[in-house]
């Protein structure tokens, strides 16, 4: 994991449960005999989140409505690291912090993690949009609940699923990094194979219906959309040449290491002068952050001059 990331290593459920006692109902003994959970548990991998915001990002109140993606907090804090050494490289080494970073999140879904992660470790300016209802109240809701993210996140409506920044950029607005974390699959049907798959290979138990229980959720916006990483990709990438002038960086995360020579091909045919990938590791999970600017590097200085210099 990044260096700056506060979950490498082991979680310290001593300090967990001390700040969440909550957490101790679900804490046991692992095999080698330290203290775990069973991840296989949706209750439990919610309560160790709820620990974890409230050790680590000061947030007293986080919920996500069933069936909803309740997502890994070490991973979501990695890409921001590893994002915000990519805004350091135009601002000679050094990461800027404070509102005057202004941060878009495409798809930040109820549990609205990378605006409370980036909010908290860098004091980021956060816009999520989410075409999910159900979705965008929760995270209301959990903004307005915590005092620590008062002035810093605001939710937006997209009520067209197939803009990815149309009706969400507004006229002369500008941002310095976007974020997002797209669907993996491209149908109801593949990702229900797919995590019947993850299910069999971590072994979690099977449901009633007789498949396996799933310890992370998600809704059909989270984790399907038509064409899958791949399609959803090449429209972020399409539409992204639209607000090339009023975004430094753009960026997404790619699970799937066989979309990168599609992306590439996509940021190609778009004009991108330049690209960057970061191989991001945690435990034997391998994931990928790629991140693409339409601007040389004479003009990222210059943004970076203008809305950074103290």
């Amino acid at each position: 994991m990044h260096p700056r990331n506060p979950h490498n290593g082991r979680y310290d459920f001593a300090q967990l449960t001390a700040a969440s006692p909550a957490l101790s109902a679900f804490v046991v003994p692992n095999p080698a005999g330290d203290n775990s959970i069973d991840f296989a548990n949706p209750a439990a991998v919610k309560a160790l989140n709820q620990a974890l915001l409230l050790q680590h990002y000061d947030v007293q109140h986080w919920d996500v409505p069933a069936g909803y993606l309740c997502p890994p907090i070490p991973g979501r804090a990695d890409y921001l690291h590893y994002a915000a050494d990519l805004l350091a490289s135009d601002f000679d080494g050094t990461i800027p912090t404070d509102k005057a970073v202004h941060v878009l999140d495409i798809g930040v879904g109820a549990n609205c993690v990378y605006p409370i992660i980036g909010a908290k470790a860098y004091g980021w300016r956060f816009v999520g949009s989410e075409t999910d209802t159900v979705a965008l109240k929760a995270a209301r809701s959990m903004v307005a609940a915590n005092p620590a993210l008062a002035g810093k996140v605001e939710l937006r409506a997209q009520s067209h699923p197939a803009f990815v920044f149309e009706d969400i950029v507004r006229p002369r607005e500008e941002f310095d990094l976007v974020v997002c974390n797209p669907p993996f699959h491209a149908s109801a049907a593949d990702a229900a194979a797919g995590s019947r798959r993850k299910g069999r290979n971590l072994g979690y138990p099977k449901s009633a219906g007789g498949g396996p229980v799933l310890n992370f959720g998600g809704q059909n916006t989270e984790l399907w959309c038509e064409g899958g990483e791949e399609g959803f990709l090449k429209r972020m990438v399409a539409q992204s040449v639209a607000v090339r002038e009023r975004v430094l960086w753009f960026s997404t995360l790619i699970s799937k290491k066989e979309t990168l020579p599609s992306i590439y091909h996509f940021l190609k045919v778009a004009g991108s002068p330049e690209t960057r990938t970061i191989e991001m590791k945690q435990g034997q999970k391998i994931s990928r952050l790629v991140a693409w600017t339409f601007q040389t590097p004479e003009q990222r200085q210059e943004w970076a001059q203008r809305r950074w210099k103290a």
